[in-house]
């Protein structure tokens, strides 16, 4: 009797959610009312009525009961989570890689919103906009004091809507406002280069809908630029997830035919699910193949191409999926810092039935349905994947790493399954001495930093990557170590 809602598997962190595999929810599997906790519906319900009769100004029903809906998944772990229209939106974005806007990747410099680059062909590539101009100013509102995500939302908006954006190019020692028409666009997740004859490093930085297809093209290039590749660095770093068929299909580029990528289990049937280096696995959603048109171009040369794989803290989900993938298969050697540790899976449904979560009208949930394991059954949830070859962020050590919040730190997270977790008393000592380095890592000038752009000359763990694959001794940390699960007893 239960109504089948169509939902789809996502692997992400945050407020990025997607979907892949569909499968059947039972919404109805516990809709018996002699199982249902009667007595604290009935409470739940006497609450709700005293709330709106007695409480010192009116209230709204609705928001009652969205709070209401809210406070319950939020109380199951930190990526369960209700999707009102605007968070829809938000989810929408975040798995498509598509949003309205003025098409830049920005960053903060000085408490201003920073030009890191405009993306090609967009409203803002057009008009001009070059890296590290500085906006001062969307529309009337000084960006000075805005965080990043209040500098964008102010600068997304509906198709073929204006926004004026006061700029201060340095270089040229003046400021000027440039109007700019939103429009649809399309982020990249994929970027790359041959960083001398022979090698190539690749940037993953999100699972999305195209990443393969985009990896497999830039991998294309790499190919025409010099046939006799010799080495591959996959970055992975500060990778927060995405879609599970991607992160399948981005193993099977490198892994032999139908092992293993990924497993998972949960209460359903539905949940547990194992899935393979075919296609079978990673064209659910159909479409072409850019696996298979890799190896047909390399004729399967991809397959044995020496891999080195980069991941840190910032490494989650999807990201983990492949690390997991390769390092078991021993295929890769993976190098950086310890992996966020986000082992769970989340399931998305559009609370109206018959609708995609891409065209849902109204309301939707993002459940953790299952946890998932690497190929050789391991769970890395509040854990994370230990590299082969722990390197420092810098030659001057791992300076900002504690910094970073991994799944373990997150309220209400859930347990690996796989044994009890213990506390890492020295985790907030080594976070308080690197707000201190951070503080004074940001009163230096940009170029003097420590911590310089992936992919650029002065990145240390890529030159160390480097050496991994030609042979050559690697700089390895003096002062990394594993990181223990923590947690917080109740």
């Amino acid at each position: 009797m239960g109504q089948k809602l169509r939902i789809t598997g996502w692997v992400s962190l945050g407020v990025l959610a997607g979907a892949l595999t569909t499968v059947s929810l039972q919404s109805g599997a516990r809709s018996n009312p002699a199982q249902m906790p009667l007595e604290e519906l009935r409470q739940l319900a006497a609450v709700f009525s005293m709330v709106k009769e007695r409480y010192v100004e009116p209230v709204d029903e609705k928001k009652l009961v969205t709070d209401a809906i809210v406070g319950m998944v939020a109380s199951l772990d930190p990526h369960s989570q209700y999707l009102d229209k605007k968070a829809l939106k938000e989810f929408n974005e975040g798995t498509s890689g598509k949003f309205v806007g003025v098409g830049i990747e920005i960053s903060q410099e000085d408490g201003f919103v920073k030009v890191v680059s405009p993306i090609e062909g967009s409203p803002a590539f057009r008009a001009g906009m070059k890296p590290n101009d500085l906006i001062t100013k969307v529309d009337d509102t000084p960006t000075k004091g805005l965080s990043l995500n209040e500098a964008v939302k102010r600068m997304r908006g509906e198709p073929g809507t204006k926004v004026v954006l006061t700029v201060m190019r340095r270089s040229e020692n003046r400021s000027f406002p440039v109007t700019i028409t939103r429009e649809e666009i399309r982020t990249q997740s994929v970027r790359g280069k041959l960083v001398e004859p022979g090698y190539g490093w690749i940037r993953v930085s999100q699972f999305q809908e195209r990443t393969v297809e985009d990896f497999a093209r830039k991998i294309e290039e790499f190919y025409k630029q010099d046939p006799q590749l010799k080495g591959l660095v996959l970055d992975l770093r500060n990778d927060p997830g995405g879609y599970l068929d991607a992160a399948v299909a981005m193993s099977a580029i490198f892994l032999p035919d139908n092992v293993v990528v990924v497993s998972a289990n949960g209460q359903l049937p539905e949940s547990k699910f194992s899935y393979r280096a075919n296609p079978e696995d990673y064209l659910r959603r159909g479409g072409s193949d850019p696996v298979r048109r890799l190896h047909e171009l390399s004729r399967g040369g991809i397959k044995k191409l020496p891999l080195v794989v980069l991941v840190n803290e910032g490494s989650a989900s999807a990201s983990e999926i492949v690390a997991g993938a390769l390092q078991d298969h021993r295929r890769a050697t993976l190098m950086g810092s310890q992996t966020f540790g986000k082992g769970s899976v989340q399931t998305a449904v559009c609370l109206d039935s018959g609708y995609r979560m891409d065209n849902c009208p109204s309301a939707g949930l993002k459940l953790t349905t299952s946890r998932y394991y690497t190929p050789s059954g391991r769970s890395i949830q509040a854990k994370g994947i230990v590299p082969d070859v722990l390197v420092d962020e810098t030659e001057e050590g791992n300076l900002f790493a504690a910094l970073r919040t991994r799944e373990a730190d997150l309220e209400k997270h859930l347990g690996n399954g796989q044994g009890a977790e213990t506390r890492d008393d020295a985790r907030e000592k080594a976070r308080e001495e690197a707000r201190k380095r951070l503080d004074e890592e940001l009163k230096k000038p940009a170029a003097d930093r420590k911590l310089p752009e992936f992919g650029s000359e002065r990145d240390f763990q890529l030159q160390q990557a480097l050496n991994q694959l030609k042979g050559r001794p690697v700089l390895v940390s003096k002062t990394l170590s594993e990181r223990k699960d923590s947690k917080v007893e109740n």
